[in-house]
């Protein structure tokens, strides 16, 4: 398998090349050449989901030097459970926080440090966060040798919690609070990778989505539970997506596009409605983020957009089967209150958007809305709106929660960048 820019298609790069560059230098993001077709008989009815990701995973890693690795890799990254529940009739909610940060940015921040670690040579990661992504990040390459973190995240856009989770690690983490919102963020980190001499002199790469190694796995668990539930139902399955970068989102589309029995995809937004107003208007427009109770979907300029828009030019059709909503705070509210008063489920702000989204989405097929964090990581919201007493932590969070933080405050600018990385990284 080879993979290609989405505006320069002729130059082709094999997988560790793409990972260890994230973005493409020519411009453009990191797409495979070609994606591989799969149906039902690929796949074994006994496969677990690490089986069941190792054969759906395998042609993306063909001829690469990562290939005899992909099972070691698999088996360390994804040691953790990806369950779903129906929680009405043929609804049901795809838990995907089950991992060591309780978001499902685990899923793909752990695998790209596995295949990481698996290649040669010193990297630094440079990732924006709105939230999820740096604490995910942070976690999967703790004291990975070799590699150093640089994580950016806004400095009001991010929960107590999730400020926790990016600034308790130290050593080869360095965590950025930037003065300005994730938009800003991103712009820092595509502004870094666009710049030849610097990538160079720190071996820049990425773990945002932006990193095909983030959405591949991403692919996993759409396919794993369309999979499951069409043998159960003889039917393909629909998604709702919470959606923001779309990433994830575009992560489902893939898998729909592989041969996965997926039916239709749902992007669910909140009030920064961008790709709602694409799929409406048929023309992609960027903005300015809104500030929402859903904070890791505040995004103006999805930076996945592109690689939707690739596979629109070389496949209109699959368009038909994508649409999109977006939602108030408000309507955030009072979903997170139903769901807790009429079947006793607490979801996250993010995960109240999907099922927000699912009132709207009818159809004889199954539909499964993804949860994509634990609740708890977001419990000053919940514990407002449902005036109870504070949430019980999960497990897996319990450890960072008393760790010591420690941070440093940045303009917005590139050359504020640029003196950290000067200062910090050697």
């Amino acid at each position: 398998m080879k993979y290609v820019s989405t505006r320069h298609d002729s130059t082709k790069y094999s997988l560790s090349e793409v990972l260890s560059m994230g973005i493409c230098p020519l411009g453009g993001l990191f797409v495979p050449e070609f994606l591989p077709n799969f149906n039902e008989s690929a796949f074994n009815i006994n496969d677990n989901y690490l089986t069941f990701s190792e054969k759906l995973l395998h042609p993306f890693f063909a001829g690469d030097v990562l290939e005899k690795q992909l099972t070691s890799i698999i088996v360390e990254a994804l040691n953790f459970p990806i369950v779903w529940q129906e929680i009405g009739e043929q609804h049901f909610l795809l838990e995907l926080f089950h991992g060591p940060t309780a978001a499902f940015k685990d899923v793909g921040a752990r695998f790209l440090a596995g295949c990481f670690e698996n290649l040669a040579g010193q990297k630094t990661i440079l990732v924006a966060t709105s939230g999820d992504t740096g604490g995910a990040v942070a976690s999967a390459f703790y004291q990975k040798k070799g590699i150093k973190v640089v994580i950016l995240f806004p400095k009001h856009g991010v929960s107590p919690l999730q400020r926790q989770q990016l600034t308790c690690w130290g050593k080869n983490i360095l965590s950025l609070e930037v003065d300005g919102d994730f938009d800003d963020c991103q712009r820092l980190v595509k502004e870094a990778f666009l710049d030849a001499a610097i990538c160079a002199r720190y071996s820049l790469t990425s773990a945002n989505s932006i990193n095909i190694g983030r959405l591949l796995p991403q692919m996993t668990y759409y396919a794993f539970a369309s999979y499951k539930l069409f043998l159960q139902y003889k039917t393909a399955v629909n998604f709702v997506i919470p959606s923001g970068n779309m990433g994830n989102g575009m992560a489902a589309v893939w898998a729909k596009k592989m041969g996965l029995p997926i039916s239709k995809i749902h992007f669910a937004c909140n009030a920064n409605r961008v790709i709602f107003d694409f799929l409406q208007s048929k023309k992609f427009n960027k903005r300015n983020s809104i500030k929402t109770l859903a904070n890791a979907m505040d995004v103006g300029n999805p930076s996945n957009m592109e690689r939707l828009l690739d596979l629109e030019r070389k496949d209109p059709s699959i368009m038909a089967d994508l649409s999109a909503s977006w939602h108030s705070d408000d309507k955030i509210r009072s979903m997170i209150l139903d769901y807790f008063n009429q079947k006793k489920i607490i979801v996250c702000p993010h995960t109240a958007v999907g099922l927000a989204a699912n009132e709207i989405f009818t159809s004889e097929s199954p539909v499964v809305s993804v949860a994509t964090a634990h609740p708890y990581k977001f419990q000053e919201i919940i514990v407002d709106i449902l005036g109870r007493q504070n949430l019980p932590a999960p497990e897996s969070l319990g450890t960072l929660l008393s760790r010591p933080t420690s941070y440093h405050s940045i303009g917005k600018q590139l050359m504020h960048l640029y003196k950290e990385l000067e200062e910090n990284i050697a």
